[in-house]
């Protein structure tokens, strides 16, 4: 049967529908499986089906009772590959009071407690203790946002890698085919362990002192080699912590960034730089691929609210450089914008337009910032010397190529396909890569935001402009306000000269770190925001691999290692969100 002819086998009597005597690797994952390039397990299995290996998935496994699902299959060729699913399982069981989650929008019917809290680390061990001589490869957002030591919110302590916590014996970390394909493939060749550990994009941990060409402890930043503080060091001293959050994340925004190191214990995680960003015939590769776009036949009629969600969306794009504190977004897609071709993307359209169960709407085309399609430095030269964080904050990088004809060509082109009726912008936008103080920032902005209200907007344009306070917004590394009262104001414009009726929709976060009870107010009480629709405010949640929660831990910026305000006590966060909703009472 031809790789492009089946779903992924999840059960022995799908495996012997295939006639397989042997399976090359095994993935153990928290989700509900979806064959969708918006499903990492789906992406990562696909890839390396295209380069010959036979995949088998065991979504969901009950971790509960005597093991079966994690016996049924036996033993892989090559390895097992584990992850939590398209979450950190701790944030989608929780909410940011530590509440328990009634729902799971990844699970059949939406019903909670299909998979463990610190899913990557209850799969891991169990694998272990049954098959100890197979390797377990870690990958997804937990194990990639967790690969150093970490501030866990809901035990409210810092964690060493969960390398050390699970026993995995290697970690793929952000975006995983290229880094997958290769260990894949050293793996299958039986490559000696210095050899593996030269691959691109992996963590691991090792017994022993990893020695520095430097005499001193730790390495300046230009070296190949970047030694942190030791986990140890960090749990007596957060402002070691703040200062070691700070180096890895400077590497992390870098185009050639250094290896980590970081001790712990008896020995050391070692984080190897990423593969550069993805050309664009690299991106079009990872979605030409034989997707079914479907959930598993297993589940049959059964709902699974997250395909729901994005079951008539199409990724344009992956990476952001946005550089805002609370994100993790650039930590594991990488800062730099790695952009599909628009003939991979109009392909991809053709496909879902001809699917008997689409009824003409995209609703999301785009990616975490929809409006980067396409962006990047107008000197790339220069983007390889360069250590910011963001593009955009604290003022726009003006090597930033920030034209939207690209994305606008994208749009018509899209529009034109036959059977396409709308195509929406789910993803949010940055509107300061359109407008700054003066106003739009060149001709393509303001036609930009013309074609987002009139064409690709359904009824609600939703922005985050998450504070009213600039004091806060320098901590969430955020424009200042006053750019979201020039958005306004444009949008009003457009709304009147056209006659439309569609509604700004702002979100916004209390009790991030540096804001207060009175800033809560201020935001509450700012007249700008008279007549707006006001429903989205989150509560700050901590996770792990941000600046933000970093700062919450900690109580110091790793920016500038100064102390920063704060909240940690539950009624007075609560206090501050109770606070938002007073606006609508103005």
């Amino acid at each position: 049967m031809a790789s492009e002819d089946y779903m992924f086998p999840t059960s022995v009597k799908e495996l012997e529908k295939l006639g397989w005597d042997y399976i090359d690797i095994i993935f153990f994952t928290g989700d509900a499986f979806v064959d969708h390039p918006s499903f990492g397990t789906a992406c990562i299995g696909r890839w390396l089906q295209k380069a010959g290996y036979r995949i088998a998935i065991v979504p969901q496994p009950n971790w509960r009772d005597d093991l079966r699902d994690f016996r049924k299959f036996g033993a892989p060729r090559l390895y097992f590959a584990v992850n939590s699913g398209a979450m950190d399982s701790m944030v989608n069981h929780y909410t940011a009071g530590k509440r328990l989650r009634h729902d799971d929008a990844y699970t059949p019917d939406g019903k909670a407690g299909a998979r463990p809290d610190y899913a990557v680390c209850v799969y891991t061990r169990i694998l272990k203790q049954l098959y100890p001589d197979i390797p377990v490869v870690a990958g997804g957002v937990e194990a990639s946002l967790r690969r150093l030591s970490h501030y866990d919110y809901w035990q409210d302590r810092l964690l060493p890698s969960i390398l050390v916590q699970s026993g995995a014996d290697w970690i793929c970390y952000g975006m995983g085919e290229r880094p997958m394909l290769e260990l894949t493939k050293a793996i299958e060749a039986g490559r000696n362990l210095h050899q593996m550990e030269k691959i691109p994009q992996l963590a691991f941990y090792r017994k022993g002192i990893k020695k520095s060409s430097s005499s001193s402890s730790s390495s300046s930043e230009d070296e190949s080699l970047v030694f942190l503080h030791s986990f140890e060091e960090c749990q007596k001293e957060r402002k070691a912590y703040a200062e070691n959050f700070h180096r890895t994340e400077t590497h992390a925004n870098m185009l050639h960034p250094g290896t980590i190191i970081e001790a712990v214990g008896e020995g050391y995680v070692q984080v190897n730089p990423p593969y550069p960003p993805a050309t664009e015939e690299e991106m079009d590769s990872f979605w030409d691929l034989p997707f079914t776009k479907l959930p598993h036949p297993r589940y049959k009629d059964r709902r699974i609210p997250a395909y729901e969600m994005i079951k008539d969306s199409i990724i344009t794009h992956r990476g952001c450089f946005g550089g805002c504190s609370f994100c993790t977004i650039a930590a594991h897609q990488g800062k730099f914008i790695q952009s599909r071709s628009e003939k991979s993307i109009l392909t991809e359209v053709s496909k879902l337009a001809a699917m008997p169960q689409f009824h003409g709407n995209i609703s999301d085309l785009g990616a975490p910032t929809a409006n980067m399609y396409g962006m990047h430095g107008k000197d790339f030269a220069l983007c390889g010397k360069c250590r910011r964080k963001s593009c955009l904050f604290p003022t726009p990088c003006p090597n930033l190529d920030r034209s939207h004809t690209r994305v606008l060509n994208l749009y018509r082109k899209v529009d034109a396909v036959k059977g396409i009726r709308h195509s929406y912008i789910g993803s949010g936008v940055r509107y300061d890569l359109f407008l700054d103080d003066k106003g739009f920032s060149d001709p393509t902005g303001k036609a930009y935001l013309k074609s987002l209200v009139m064409e690709h907007t359904s009824g609600r344009l939703k922005v985050a402009p998450e504070h009213t306070e600039d004091k806060v917004l320098q901590y969430m590394a955020k424009p200042s306000f006053k750019l979201f009262e020039r958005l306004r104001e444009e949008f009003g414009k457009i709304n009147r000269e056209e006659g439309k009726h569609v509604e700004i929709v702002p979100y916004f976060i209390s009790s991030h770190p540096g804001c207060t009870l009175e800033d809560m107010r201020r935001l509450s009480d700012n007249p700008s925001l008279r007549g707006v629709w006001m429903e989205q405010v989150q509560d700050f949640t901590p996770t792990p691999m941000t600046t933000s929660s970093v700062m919450f831990y900690s109580g110091i910026d790793p920016r500038t290692m100064k102390p920063v305000f704060v909240e940690r006590d539950p009624d007075r966060k609560r206090r501050q969100k109770e606070l938002f909703f007073s606006h609508s009472k103005h």
